[in-house]
């Protein structure tokens, strides 16, 4: 038997590990058959301190406590942190990772929202407050990723007169795609490129391919798109009415994806005491070097993620030769220090938009659905957190199984939308009701305006997810 088949035993690196390799050589010479000693060796692991007389593999018992005794041990909190859950219906899956964050020693409390679905450790959709630590794959793949709205000075009905040229402007002032970015004679500029990107060694190497793909949309589930908005409380700082409002969703690109998954790498390596099921929510303790680290690059992150939405705008605002006249934008994907009963926690919204009193956010449907700008009403239950879409019904996978081209342009021509591109994994019935999710947070914000997309581009199909 070789190391590999002897970690799937269970046996730990190290001496338990050579001492295994001669247990199995003298069971051997003690004519014990090969295929035994396999289920005599998982025995042992499974209890070694019952195997400390045994003439063959008493020293692979002692070899295996010494281990144990030596690695740390998770203790999850002696009660599981308390989480609040809105809407019905919700995916059990995202259910029993809210669950697990709740064992971890530095939780202190939860919510879960109602476009909840399954993440990587925390479900998109689940919000987690800790203590002194901080989550990366509970901040997310994509750190920073970013809802923006401009409203313009251009009439609604630029959207049939003159959508050739709206289309253009989204076609040639971003790009699409994993690794899409711009030639070095059309690279943008933005103050983000001057700041410090050496305040970690993994952001100092990212500066030149994040300026090449500064102002770039990816993939998945971000966009670009046109459409109607439709001002229903005047106090968003323009009168009730219609206008024409450009909308985009997308983060910090591969730098924030290199990020992300450095630091959670290293975080699970820091932390080989948690069970499977806990993994991916490996912390960093923000008083050691490595959380101060991704902190300091989270930041940056965020930093970039909003100057990239910002060049989109510019030049798709510039191209139309148009005015700003409203600006809405928010994070989701991210940790934030913040004040909540009585203590400083760090909050982490992963796929939750931050829904503090009096603060405006986005909250998209789909490209064949309504989107909404909110205004938050502070609620402390959920952490002053709301959805940040209407969240997946069902998998990319079982989406492009589901759905087919003709169905899909059927269902967009219905409501009007000019779909330029995207993947079958982004069609709208892939998503929940976006109204349904409205009517689920009702308590978290308030409506503000309603949007609705009418010419819309995603990353073409066959792009992988970045989201």
């Amino acid at each position: 038997m070789n190391a590999r088949k002897f970690a799937r035993l269970g046996v730990p690196q190290g001496e338990a590990m050579r001492q295994a390799g001669t247990a199995v050589r003298n069971a051997r010479s003690f004519g014990i058959p090969k295929r035994d000693i396999p289920q005599l060796i998982t025995a042992v692991v499974e209890n070694p301190a019952n195997h400390l007389q045994d003439e063959l593999f008493g020293d692979l018992a002692a070899a295996i406590m010494m281990h144990e005794q030596t690695q740390p041990r998770f203790k999850p909190r002696q009660e599981p942190a308390p989480f609040q859950i809105w809407g019905e219906n919700l995916d059990e899956n995202s259910i029993k990772q809210m669950k697990n964050a709740a064992q971890l020693p530095v939780s202190v409390r939860g919510a879960l929202m109602p476009d909840a679905h399954l993440g990587y450790g925390l479900p998109i959709g689940g919000v987690l407050a800790v203590r002194n630590a901080v989550i990366p794959y509970a901040v997310g793949v994509d750190i920073a990723c970013r809802m923006k709205m401009s409203v313009l000075n251009l009439s609604p009905h630029t959207l049939r007169g003159e959508q050739k040229r709206l289309a253009n402007a989204i076609e040639y002032e971003t790009r699409f795609g994993i690794g899409a970015n711009f030639r070095k004679g059309e690279r943008r500029n933005h103050p983000v490129m001057e700041a410090d990107w050496g305040v970690t060694a993994v952001t100092k190497r990212l500066r030149d391919k994040a300026w090449a793909q500064l102002g770039t949309s990816g993939s998945g589930n971000h966009f670009v798109e046109f459409g109607i908005l439709t001002i229903l409380n005047s106090e968003l700082g323009l009168p009730a009415g219609e206008y024409l409002a450009l909308l985009s969703h997308s983060g910090s690109r591969g730098a924030g994806a290199t990020v992300a998954n450095h630091y959670s790498k290293l975080a699970m390596d820091l932390r080989p005491e948690l069970p499977k099921e806990l993994r991916h929510l490996a912390w960093l303790d923000l008083k050691s070097d490595p959380g101060r680290e991704y902190w300091a690059a989270m930041q940056l992150m965020g930093q970039y993620a909003a100057a990239n939405h910002a060049c989109i705008h510019q030049h798709v605002v510039k191209a139309l030769n148009a005015k700003v006249l409203l600006d809405v934008e928010n994070h989701h994907n991210f940790a934030w220090q913040e004040q909540h009963d009585g203590e400083t926690v760090i909050v982490h919204r992963k796929g939750a938009t931050p829904a503090g009193a009096g603060v405006l956010g986005i909250i998209p449907g789909s490209m064949g659905a309504p989107g909404f700008v909110v205004r938050g009403l502070g609620n402390e239950a959920s952490l002053q957190s709301a959805a940040h879409g209407a969240g997946r019904r069902m998998s990319r996978k079982k989406a492009k199984q589901s759905f087919t081209w003709s169905e899909v342009k059927k269902f967009l021509r219905e409501r009007d939308v000019t779909l330029l591109s995207a993947g079958l994994d982004e069609v709208p019935m892939a998503y929940k009701d976006i109204h349904e999710v409205m009517a689920a947070q009702a308590d978290l914000v308030e409506t503000m305006a309603r949007f609705d997309p009418k010419l819309v581009k995603m990353a073409p199909a066959g792009e992988r997810p970045e989201d």
